[in-house]
């Protein structure tokens, strides 16, 4: 069985020696460190393929970290947030990260989440076995999502996505003219019950973003108002 190489990125030493234990424990490879900068220099060196990445941190705060490292590295981040405030969360999504906890949360928690992220990523990232197929190649209008190499282009530039990013958007584009709930959307990544849609309508941000042309006046990712959100069909 693989090892996955996990960073801790968090200023206080209980919680992130805490931390180490139990994923040590679920047969994790560990790295540490204190703040941001430590953990950028940890990235360029190491294979890492998840990192948790507290928010308030000295020298290098855990926004600017996500943000530097989304530069290069795609791998699933998940944020701590002392906060329970819904902006600290919208915050951490639209830098990158994947997912968010907030402190004080349990070990289980935080585990559910680590191995949740990393089967999607591993899954997705093209680290498994996958045969290459036409039907796995899904075009609309400009856009092209190609599952097996995990590739999005628009008008044939090549579009980086974060892995959730890619997932929803795989899901809609599977599903042309289709509406989907917020909730729905959320089950279907997620895997568990939806209990706030501030998490999708950040990502679906996110997305239009990236792939429209005008994000405010947008061709493909569509608001049903009141319901949901679609791939628009194209001609």
């Amino acid at each position: 069985m693989e090892k996955y190489n996990i960073l801790i990125v968090e200023d206080d030493k209980e919680i992130r020696d805490g931390i180490e234990i139990f994923l040590r424990s679920q047969n994790y490879d560990v790295w540490k460190a204190a703040d941001g900068i430590e953990g950028l220099e940890i990235i360029n060196q190491q294979e890492i393929h998840l990192a948790i990445v507290d928010i308030m941190m000295p020298r290098m705060d855990g926004v600017t970290m996500t943000l530097k490292l989304r530069e290069k590295y795609e791998f699933p981040v998940i944020m701590l947030s002392a906060k329970s405030e819904e902006t600290d969360k919208v915050i951490g999504l639209n830098i990158g990260a994947d997912d968010y906890v907030t402190k004080p949360f349990t070990p289980l928690e935080l585990m559910a989440r680590v191995n949740s992220q990393l089967r999607r990523y591993m899954k997705f990232s093209g680290k498994t076995a996958a045969s290459e197929s036409n039907d796995r190649v899904h075009i609309i209008g400009g856009i092209e999502l190609n599952e097996d190499t995990v590739e999005v282009t628009v008008d044939e530039k090549p579009v980086k996505l974060t892995p959730i990013e890619f997932r929803i958007l795989a899901l809609l584009i599977k599903n042309p003219g289709r509406v989907f709930s917020a909730d729905e959307i959320y089950e279907r990544i997620w895997n568990e019950k939806a209990v706030t849609t501030d998490t999708i309508m950040v990502h679906i941000k996110h997305i239009r973003d990236k792939i429209e042309i005008d994000p405010k006046n947008p061709k493909y990712l569509k608001v049903v108002w009141g319901i949901g959100y679609k791939m628009e069909k194209q001609p």
